[in-house]
């Protein structure tokens, strides 16, 4: 089993429907899920209630990641537990970092890399206050591998395999690897990859002179296209598609979601426009937001802190 999927946890509906699509995954590749609750014992108010309320914490969390295990093992999928204390944010980053340690209540793993975190996209704390969701975009923008960002709404569906997968991109260095990541997972499903560029509106220019003209925008636009639909190709992406459209990018990349029956985004964490601006980092959270189906964040591995 070389493929280990690590799954924060806080019991929220968010995070069930994270830890379901996670073992959708599991069950095709044979991995291992790695089940992870942080006992949020860094709060101010602990420090008074004293350690009745921290190990009722933990006891919540275990029956938590048991729940988790239950799932799983209705479903075949092998699974790890594991419930730690600490600052939710940056503990998830560390383990992420570290790899599950020793003291897994599953298995003896040792120093476990993952190849990739499946979280909420919202979710609670321990305490009746949500948390996941300010906890997965920390995450996700500091993350040493993918995280795949899954919603829990009436308008949410995460379906697996993926038929359809979008990568919206500007052409950057930091899009080009979450095409890489997208062309990995389209071969895997045998689905088909969108590749879809956005001309932004650009409503904060000032001054039209200074501004590329449109045209000349869809020019670098479509030449950039030609360049990741290459990298697609190389990457094992079989069928690639390619588009390009003129407006707000998260409002078109959900519209172009919504029409092409997209069942996956892959968006990396930074990137540019033609003048220069951040695009796909500013995007990304908006998207993984609203989006109606699974958003999967990518970095580049020069970024790594």
């Amino acid at each position: 089993m070389d493929t280990r999927i690590l799954v924060p946890t806080d019991g929220s509906d968010s995070a069930r429907a994270a830890l379901e699509h996670a073992l959708d995954i599991a069950a095709d590749r044979d991995a291992v899920v790695h089940v992870l609750n942080v006992a949020d014992t860094n709060q101010p108010s602990l420090t008074r209630l004293g350690t009745q309320v921290v190990d009722a914490l933990e006891e919540e969390g275990k029956e938590i990641v048991s729940t988790a295990a239950e799932l799983a093992a209705e479903r075949d999928v092998a699974v790890s537990t594991h419930v730690v204390q600490g600052e939710p944010r940056e503990t998830i980053v560390e383990f992420v970092t570290a790899g599950a340690e020793s003291e897994s209540e599953s298995d003896d793993a040792d120093g476990v890399a993952f190849d990739f975190v499946v979280m909420g996209a919202h979710g609670r704390r321990g305490l009746g206050e949500y948390i996941l969701g300010s906890v997965t975009d920390y995450v996700v923008n500091r993350s040493e591998v993918p995280v795949l960002t899954v919603r829990a709404a009436e308008d949410a569906r995460a379906t697996y395999p993926y038929g359809d997968v979008l990568v919206p991109t500007d052409g950057s260095v930091h899009a080009r690897a979450a095409v890489e990541l997208g062309a990995q997972f389209a071969n895997r499903c045998g689905g088909t990859l969108h590749l879809l560029s956005v001309m932004d509106e650009l409503p904060e220019v000032a001054d039209a002179e200074t501004a590329p003209l449109p045209a000349q925008l869809e020019e670098n636009l479509r030449e950039a296209l030609e360049e990741d639909a290459a990298t697609a190709a190389r990457a094992g992406a079989a069928d690639v598609e390619t588009a390009i459209e003129t407006g707000s990018v998260p409002r078109e990349v959900l519209a172009y979601a919504d029409a092409e029956a997209i069942d996956l985004v892959v968006m990396g964490t930074h990137g540019r426009t033609g003048l220069d601006r951040h695009l796909l980092g500013s995007f990304t959270e908006r998207v993984i937001r609203t989006s109606p189906v699974p958003v999967l964040t990518t970095r580049r591995a020069d970024e790594m802190d």
